[in-house]
């Protein structure tokens, strides 16, 4: 009776049997196993209906309502909406980036790893045996990827929806009335993907350390929304000064940089560096939070 429960304490432990015919770790848990698992998960389809579906929405607000009027004191992005659609595209990133795609990120990297230990099949991957660190790599992994797959399906979605309902128009840049030609717009377009993209990996990153530190999937994703809600608070008490710019969520609409007549560079390098380095950071802490964590569940 003391061997067996001494082999079964050894593998959740996350000591392999290297020793094993035919056992191979870097084969244990592989990525499209794991892709297929996290596609048929229902907050999955939920999240990608919500984003793919939003831009429709705010289509129909917009025919049902109208654009608001130059004069309203509305920002530019959001009275050149309905001018065609691209600047419906960028105005779909003014509109979530703040808010949806945070809980869209935070989702799919909060729940990974707290959702098995939820179920109480997380201590039987690693009894596999799947080793610890390859089990969070392949998990992250997959995360980032619907992470990076749900942040680019809504301006794609919202660009198509746009250029139906508007047309396919040259970029108004607002407050300038300059117009860019198609190539011009998309290849800023891609900046502002690209840097809202970077600008997500402290909450991924967040998530995925509070993944890794709870049983409670809800509590994971909650726990992240809720720190940047903070981080968003904090950054509008102009009290904290220069303080407010070591905040990840200070550098969120830097990239509105990207719509002036000349793109300047400077808040969009800071808050990249800001990123990532949170990214770096919180990263590491989860791996060696896991690596020690006694798993029970």
């Amino acid at each position: 009776m003391g061997a067996p429960a001494g082999r079964a304490g050894a593998a959740t432990a996350g000591v392999t049997p290297a020793g094993a015919p035919g056992y191979q770790p870097r084969r244990t848990l592989p990525l499209r196993v794991e892709f297929r698992r996290q596609l048929h998960r229902r907050r999955t389809m939920v999240a990608f209906g919500i984003l793919l579906i939003l831009p429709w929405v705010l289509v129909g607000a917009f025919e049902i309502g109208g654009p608001p009027s130059p004069d309203s004191g509305a920002p530019g992005l959001v009275t050149l909406a309905a001018t065609g659609g691209l600047n419906f595209a960028a105005f779909s990133f003014f509109a979530s980036a703040g808010f949806l795609l945070v809980v869209a990120v935070a989702l799919f990297c909060g729940d990974t790893v707290a959702s098995e230990a939820s179920w109480a099949s997380l201590r039987y991957l690693l009894a596999s045996p799947v080793p610890r660190a390859r089990l969070l790599r392949q998990k992250l992994a997959v995360a980032l990827a619907y992470s990076t797959i749900a942040v680019v399906s809504l301006p794609l979605m919202a660009l198509l929806a746009g250029t139906v309902a508007f047309g396919w128009h040259p970029l108004r840049l607002p407050g300038t009335g300059i117009e860019l030609g198609y190539g011009s717009a998309l290849g800023r377009m891609a900046v502002v993907l690209a840097y809202v993209m970077i600008n997500e990996v402290v909450v991924a990153a967040l998530a995925f350390l509070l993944s890794v530190s709870t049983d409670s999937p809800l509590g994971a994703v909650g726990g992240a929304v809720g720190l940047v809600i903070v981080s968003n608070i904090l950054d509008a008490v102009t009290a904290l000064g220069n303080w407010r710019e070591v905040l990840p969520t200070h550098w969120q609409f830097v990239w509105l940089d990207a719509f002036s007549p000349q793109i300047t560079w400077g808040g969009m390098a800071e808050g990249t560096a800001v990123s990532l380095s949170y990214g770096l950071i919180l990263f590491a802490l989860a791996f060696r939070r896991f690596r020690a964590k006694d798993i029970v569940s």
